[in-house]
């Protein structure tokens, strides 16, 4: 219900402008977090049916759960090309990807490589289609608690350099380009979708902004790539099944591990 006096309490302030670049919080990970026997080298990925198959077929353990109160997001080790890679559960969405993405970093991980799935902007970017992000409009709050305000944060570009470095020596057609990184994916109007198209985006998805934020906070490496899914490039949204192509994302993992590894030796 709607009062006359509600008109004259409107505070145009947005709390989100209002940044503290004190350099502790009141819970920092590290004092709460166990500093643990993982690798530094890290696949951090949002694909849930990518991690249950390294389970079951090559052994990978837990180091860590995780566990929040939508349940656990485990830090797993498993082999890949002979050296140890840890390997985060992720969470959706901007504040649970953060806020596992910190915990990680306290557990002892320190070069990150983020593989996941995001909608298309263009027709031309086809299901499976491989995009390496170089900058990310921030349309979401997380990473304004991390950085300074601005409309886009940078991605690590020697930490970039080095993922389009193993796709190209693994002959895996990509495009590198900005995504657009939103909370509310029910809010992707059609004017808001060619507004970023406009702006240059070629993807939208909820994490990539906050992600690149919290790493260059903590003053870790970190590179993202993304396969196309979903298309909002049309009149129409088309789901195109995206979830479901298996091979595109075990594929997209086994490139980010490797890029991890390299990211780690640099």
């Amino acid at each position: 219900m709607e009062h006359p006096e509600d008109e004259a309490r409107v505070d145009v302030r947005i709390p989100l402008s209002e940044h503290d670049a004190a350099p502790s919080a009141f819970i920092e990970p590290s004092a709460h977090v166990a500093r643990r026997d993982v690798p530094e080298a890290c696949v951090i990925t949002f694909f849930g049916d990518v991690v249950d198959r390294l389970v079951e077929r090559r052994g990978a353990r837990v180091l860590a759960q995780n566990r929040w109160e939508d349940g656990p997001h485990p830090l797993l080790e498993v082999e890949h090309d002979g050296r140890r890679l840890a390997v985060l559960r992720c969470g959706v969405g901007a504040p649970l990807a953060a806020g596992l993405l910190e915990e990680v970093i306290a557990t002892g991980c320190r070069y990150f490589v983020v593989c996941g799935g995001a909608g298309s902007l263009h027709g031309d970017l086809t299901l499976g289609h491989f995009v390496v992000v170089t900058a990310a409009l921030r349309d979401e709050g997380t990473s304004f608690h991390y950085l300074p305000p601005s409309r886009w944060v940078e991605a690590d570009a020697d930490a970039r350099r080095v993922l389009e470095a193993v796709l190209t020596s693994r002959s895996a057609p990509y495009v590198s380009g900005p995504t657009w990184t939103t909370d509310a994916p029910y809010r992707e109007t059609a004017g808001k979708v060619a507004a970023r198209r406009d702006e240059g985006c070629l993807t939208v998805e909820m994490e990539a902004s906050a992600l690149a934020a919290v790493a260059r906070f903590r003053g870790v490496s970190l590179a993202q790539v993304v396969y196309c899914g979903d298309d909002l490039s049309g009149s129409e949204w088309d789901h195109r099944s995206w979830q479901s192509v298996s091979d595109v994302r075990d594929d997209l993992f086994d490139l980010a591990a490797t890029a991890a590894l390299a990211l780690a030796q640099t």
